[in-house]
């Protein structure tokens, strides 16, 4: 992508040090520009890169980079950060396979510090890369950008704690756009509101001091003040969170002047203890339409720069929009059911729950463990809650669903967005581990739809069980499979779509219409093949993998997870412990971060398509 101006200067990084300050304001515009039209092209994270280009500038110039660490929190904001480290000409590949990463990683640019993808993690490793430092006695500068959405994480309490204690030498910039991926909501939230606002001690600061100094004894007085201003602040500023936690504080600042906040990072860096700064800037800044929704163009496909309109409409239903029915319909029914998002309403579905149903809605923030614990504390209170979240964020509650939910079999559902190959966010947002982390825990049952009318039956079945239960399905466009063949749900029973004797192919959730593809083409090369659609994972039809094995010759697995611990291992696993002397072939990921990429483009490079496992299975059948 061509552009003329300030831009075409920056080529690698510490070049905006080259730029007179005078033009910082025409190379935020250029950039925000840059911005806009390179993501509508690729798609991307849009509205918070457009809201962080003066703040990561003012750190480019206050930092040296690759020697300075810089970490961003989630890391969907770094696009400013890649453009000034010299990686502009690659934008045109963002987000596809073997292009540019939407996110920091250390293997694409050593400016990269850390490679961050899921929320509240910046400050631990920036304190830990602090630590490091001092160990070694070594002199660069480290900074972790936070968001105020990132703050209603609990982790980012634990490093905010162990930082007091630990008087690590580091900054903290704290980005307070008043959005994570929606409005923020929470204590957190309302604190940062007050102070936001609150322009009582800023101006009493300053007009004291400049009264004082005009005094014969000012500077003195000044001097005492400035010692004693932790008093200052507490009287006047509510809380004073930061500073009791053994953090200098300073702000709230325009996180729109550069010159300001350069300055502000600069003394910060000087200072021999962690400091935060607090700054306010505008999500979607620049661009009329993302600063109008920012919520949905946070991730957005690409669309047309003039409209903001997605160039891409898929023709049918996304999995998200027929659970976000499913469990409006339960809801109407059922006044105990109650719903669950970690900060995600609108991504998981649940807005249309959350204007229904205001009082059984629950967005608890950036906080997985907590939405977990608390919908165990609702079960147990008598309520049917569904907890809603993509795949890679339910891996981080998993010692709450383990500990609060099964061990009390309590009836949560998990209603589990995003599973299988997601696609361009990369290996920190894949959903291709739930079902190995889920399936092997006493109690838990796992279930995944074959298609949409499948889903609603799920979840009405997962709440009606009582019990702690996972319902896992993908993202994408809902597939609407043929009705003759459909069967009741029954706990534990699989159902089989085609019954033949050769070969059995076993398919799990978005696998089973791929499957039926297979099929097909087994046929045309005079192969019969028998389909079944598994359903439940855990617990598995071990009559069915009975009578599989009996009748067929070879017997194949299919899921859109990691071989390890997912539902091929535990049918050998199976075989093994019966002592079935079956052809067993799993077809599955490989056990291996997957990269980021077009979906489709990623299922063809693993071998995941029908023309693929067709020919697997072909080859495998003849012994070769």
């Amino acid at each position: 992508m061509s552009t003329t101006g300030l831009l075409d200067r920056i080529n690698q990084p510490n070049d905006i040090k080259k730029v007179n300050k005078k033009e910082y304001a025409k190379l935020a515009k250029e950039i925000r520009g840059f911005l806009v039209r390179s993501v509508s092209k690729t798609g991307g994270h849009l509205a918070s890169n457009l809201g962080a280009v003066e703040l990561t500038m003012a750190l480019h110039l206050a930092m040296d980079f690759p020697k300075d660490k810089l970490i961003f929190d989630v890391g969907h904001q770094a696009y400013t950060h890649k453009i000034l480290t010299g990686r502009r000409k690659e934008f045109s590949t963002l987000r596809t396979y073997e292009g540019l990463s939407g996110f920091p990683k250390r293997k694409e640019s050593e400016c990269d510090a850390f490679d961050t993808g899921h929320s509240s993690t910046s400050i631990s490793a920036a304190v830990g890369l602090a630590t490091a430092r001092d160990l070694a006695g070594e002199d660069y500068k480290v900074a972790a950008v936070i968001g105020d959405g990132a703050l209603s994480g609990g982790m980012a309490y634990e490093a905010l704690n162990h930082i007091g204690g630990s008087h690590s030498k580091m900054l903290i910039v704290l980005n307070d756009n008043n959005m994570s991926i929606s409005e923020n909501i929470g204590g957190m939230a309302a604190y940062l509101g007050k102070v936001r606002t609150n322009t009582k001690y800023v101006e009493f600061k300053d007009d004291l001091e400049q009264t004082l100094r005009k005094t014969k004894f000012g500077t003195k007085l000044v001097y005492g003040l400035k010692r004693s201003k932790d008093s200052i602040k507490h009287f006047i500023v509510p809380g004073m969170f930061f500073e009791d936690m053994g953090i200098t504080y300073v702000g709230p600042i325009d996180g729109h002047n550069i010159d300001l906040m350069t300055r502000a990072f600069k003394t910060a860096f000087q200072a021999n203890k962690p400091v935060l700064v607090h700054v306010v800037t505008e999500k979607g800044k620049g661009y009329e339409f993302a600063k109008a929704d920012p919520s949905s163009f946070h991730g957005i496909e690409p669309f047309d720069v003039k409209t903001g309109k997605v160039l891409k409409t898929s023709s049918g239903k996304s999995y998200t929009s027929v659970f976000s029915d499913a469990i409006c319909e339960l809801a109407e029914e059922n006044p105990m059911v109650a719903a669950i998002t970690a900060a995600m309403p609108q991504g998981t579905g649940l807005d249309a729950f959350a204007k229904k149903y205001p009082k059984r809605f629950f967005d608890v923030g950036i906080a997985e463990e907590h939405a977990v614990t608390f919908a165990a504390g609702l079960a147990a209170g008598g309520y049917s809650p569904v907890v809603a979240v993509y795949s890679t964020f339910l891996q981080r509650a998993y010692d709450q669903i383990v500990h609060d939910v099964c061990v009390g079999g309590l009836p949560v559902v998990f209603a589990v967005d995003r599973a299988g190959i997601v696609g361009n966010d990369g290996e920190t947002h894949q959903g291709i581990l739930d079902l190995s982390y889920l399936s092997h825990i006493p109690g838990m049952t796992v279930m995944a739809p074959r298609d949409a009318k499948e889903l609603k039956q799920m979840l009405r079945f997962a709440v009606e069980l009582k019990q702690p239960v996972a319902l896992r399905y993908p993202r994408g466009q809902a597939s609407d499979m043929a009705e003759e063949s459909r069967t009741p749900l029954s706990l534990g029973k699989a159902e089989v779509l085609y019954k033949e004797k050769e070969i059995a192919l076993l398919a799990v959730g978005s696998m089973v219409e791929t499957a039926v593809k297979v099929r097909e083409l087994l046929q045309a090369g005079s192969y019969r093949a028998t389909v079944v659609n598994m359903r439940f994972i855990s617990p598995m039809d071990t009559a069915l993998l009975d009578e599989m094995a009996a009748n067929h010759r070879v017997v194949v697995t299919l899921e859109e997870n990691v071989l390890s611990g997912g539902f091929g291992e535990k049918v050998a696993a199976y075989y093994a412990e019966r002592g079935w002397h079956v052809r067993l072939k799993n077809i599955a990921l490989p056990n291996h971060y997957i990269e980021h990429g077009d979906a489709a483009v990623l299922r063809e490079k693993y071998g995941l398509t029908a023309e693929k496992i067709a020919g697997d299975v072909r080859a495998f059948y003849r012994g070769n």
